[in-house]
Parts: structure tokens; sequence; C-alpha cells
């Protein structure tokens, strides 16, 4: 028989009993309509449900479920992305909290109202800045069996990672401060506090000081996956592009969670799938399935980013190259790429820019790239890089690094306080230098 799960990485608060857990929970983030996984996701809910008879189930989504880059979700306005969210809601209680591409398609106001019409829960630390007033509620409550769960929703602050037609409509506050504020009070009686933040590494540091001891915390944005325990705080990043889920049981009064990945191998949600094709085959466009290059093996999202790297410093000639990771998404099949295809792997284009650094800054921004699952959480500074760079470095020689201009004008948390001086390569921009890489 065929396993269902093709990794299985545990993170376990205490030893698992024969007793049958009191809740399960199954959820990711930054799925950014990569609607082959979401089809499977509610598959994997189905299977959930089935292997705990008797026992409440929710699923949790934390941000991200839309994404403009996907021309066919945005032509379609999100169809089959609602369709997720109501085959979601008619199995289990789903709770969403809103992450910084919720609002790519409709505004914020919109978009909770559909995302609620389809019998989703959506939480939400955004406040409108005309009115003043939040878009939704930043917590919820969930009975499910004789336990009940409190929510607490956040959101990143960073306002350059939303819609621009959007950015006058929001009132962000920095979430740390939202929680330090509003924390005290949301989980006053919690049972079980379980905080949804869509806020990335650098911020949750922050957030988890405020946050109980006994709670779940279900992070995102940064695109990164591993577990942790900061504090006795069962913590969990579930990556991104769907490629993995992560289940939580409540079992003995703790939480214990596992991370599943979702392969093409794997089964889909036939209804949901059959949607997924009807929209492409109404939206997608001729230049959409343009072949863009060809890709000589398939490559998963991590070996995806570093072959669109390495293309960065081949092409400049420099010695090092080094991206974020939420630059790119989903990986690429073996053969023909598509347009599509490549636009899910490298999402945004950008200026392709160089600069010198020493072999011991070379060194440091290595240590702090290239994070897999099982890196510890002491060694994680915040930001999810994807480096390439020599075997060996020498601390007393200066290198030549190359880099995209988001991190140039993000310089300070990709780089430090002494970030290098940047220049513009003439003509040389992201997407167009990884499609020459692809072709034979």
């Amino acid at each position: 028989m065929r396993a269902w799960f093709s990794l299985v990485l545990f993170f376990v608060a205490v030893s698992r009993g024969v007793a049958a857990p009191e809740v399960v929970l199954v959820f990711t983030s930054d799925q950014h309509s990569a609607h082959a996984r979401m089809a499977q996701f509610v598959a994997l809910v189905d299977r959930v449900n089935a292997e705990h008879a008797g026992v409440p189930v929710a699923a949790l989504i934390n941000g991200d479920t839309f994404e403009s880059g996907n021309s066919v979700a945005r032509r379609s306005s999100g169809e089959f992305e609602y369709a997720f969210f109501r085959a979601l809601a008619q199995r289990v209680p789903t709770v969403l909290n809103l992450g910084n591409h919720e609002p790519d398609f409709h505004d914020v106001a919109t978009t909770v109202a559909r995302a609620q019409a389809c019998g989703v829960t959506v939480i939400s630390n955004l406040v409108d800045r005309d009115s003043g007033k939040p878009f939704t509620s930043a917590t919820t409550r969930l009975q499910l069996g004789q336990r009940e769960l409190v929510f607490a929703g956040l959101t990143t602050d960073l306002l350059t990672t939303y819609r621009v037609a959007i950015r006058p409509t929001l009132d962000i506050a920095n979430p740390a401060v939202w929680a330090e504020k509003n924390f005290p009070t949301i989980f006053a009686d919690a049972d079980l506090p379980v905080v949804i933040a869509h806020t990335g590494l650098k911020a949750d540091r922050e957030i988890l000081k405020h946050t109980p001891r006994n709670a779940l915390y279900v992070a995102g944005h940064d695109h990164a996956r591993f577990l942790a325990r900061p504090d006795g705080i069962a913590y969990a990043q579930s990556g991104a592009w769907g490629g993995f889920a992560s289940i939580a049981r409540l079992e003995n009064g703790a939480w214990s969670i596992e991370q599943v990945a979702l392969t093409d191998d794997l089964p889909t949600n036939p209804e949901l799938a059959a949607i997924a094709a009807r929209v492409e085959e109404q939206h997608a466009t001729a230049e959409d399935r343009e072949i863009v290059g060809r890709s000589a093996v398939a490559l998963g999202p991590e070996e995806a980013a570093r072959f669109a790297v390495e293309a960065v410093r081949a092409a400049t000639g420099a010695d090092a190259a080094v991206i974020g990771a939420t630059t790119f998404g989903g990986g690429v099949s073996a053969g023909n790429v598509t347009r599509m295809e490549f636009d899910a792997w490298v999402r945004f284009e950008g200026q392709i820019c160089v600069a010198e650094i020493s072999g011991a800054e070379l060194l440091t921004l290595e240590s702090r790239a290239n994070l897999g699952p099982d890196a510890p959480w002491e060694k994680r500074s915040g930001e999810n890089l994807v480096l390439v760079a020599p075997e060996r470095i020498e601390p007393a020689r200066t290198y030549r690094i190359a880099t995209n201009d988001w991190a140039v004008k993000n310089a300070r948390r990709y780089f430090g306080e002494n970030a290098p001086t940047f220049a513009e390569v003439p003509e040389m921009r992201l997407k167009s230098v990884v499609a020459r890489a692809l072709q034979p």
C-alpha cells in the first residue's frame, strides 16, 4: 500500500499515548494560488478526519491564499480560492487569518465578506484607515469537543508587501506592540490559546514574549518550514506554495506537531481539481502557455530557488549571490517550462545589482542563509535567504556579490546596519536572467 505521506517531521511535546487526541488542527500558510496543492490539502483534511473518527478537527489557513502573479487566479478573481474555502468549511470549522496577499484581487472588506460567505471565520488585526474600525475581529473562539480554543490573528506591518492600490486603506499596527496590548485581554481566560501570525520570524520573536506558554503558535510569511519550542510554546512554520501542511494534535494537555509533504503522487480532491482545470481552460492565454525554456530535471521549490540564484551569480560573474526566498514560489517540472509555471517560480521582476563585501561579511551572511527545517531556533535571524557562495570563504578577502533590487531596498534587513553599497547592472533583470539559464 502506498504511504500517504512522503516525508514526515515530528515535533512532539510529550510522548504520544494510546488515547486518541482531544483536538486535531490541520493548517498551512502562504499557498499563493497553488491550485493543485490546495486541492490536495482538502484531501488531506478528509484523510485526517477519517483517521481521527470521533475527534474534532478544524482547519487553519494563515494568510496568502491568493497570488496576483498567477494570471489564471487574477483573471478569475479568485474563483478557485473561494471554492477552496467553501470545500474546507463544508468539512470542518475553518479559520482564515488575513495575510498581505489576501487583498490581491479585491479590497480587504470585499475579501473578508466573500470569504465569510463561504463559511470561513476570518480574523485579522488589520484596521480600515478611513473608518478607524477593524475589517473583521482579530479574535474568535471555537468549541471543539470538550475544549474551547481562543484564536488571535495578526499580520505583517510591512506596507510595501501589500498591493499598491490598497495601501492607503490600511492602518497596520506593529504586531508585537499590538500583541503586548491585546493578548492579556484576548487570552485572559483561554484554556487553549492559539496565535495565528502572518508576520515573519523577526516579528514572531517579539510577539512570543507576550504569548502564553501553553499556546500553539501558527506562523507564516517567511516561506520557511520548521518546528520549534521557544519557552515551551509549540511554534510551526509550514513552508509555502502548498508543498507542506502541518497537523497539530492536543495530547495529554500539550500540542504535538507533524509536518507532511504534499507531492504530485498523492490524492487530490476531485471536485476542486475539476474546478482548477475549468478555471485554467477559461482564463489561461496563449502567452501563459508560451514555452519560456526547458528544465533538464524536476526541481522542488528550494532547488528551483537555488537554480535561479546561481543563474544570477553566473550572469554577473560574481563570486556569490543572495536573494530572499519569498521572491520565489513553486518548483519546476522536468521538460518544457511554460510562462505560467515560470511566473509561479520567479514571482517578481527586479533589477540585478552587485557590490563588494569582505569575506568576513560573506561568512556572516552564509551563517544566516539556506536554513533548512533542522536548523536550530537560535541560529534563525529572521530573514529567509537563498545564497550561493564559494565552498571556501577567506575572511580577509574581498568578494563580489549579486542580488536583486528588493534586497537592496531592504538592505538593512538582509545585510545588517553596515550594508554594502550596490550598483545596478545595466539591462540585467531577474526574470530574463533565469529564463536564459533555462535555454538548452
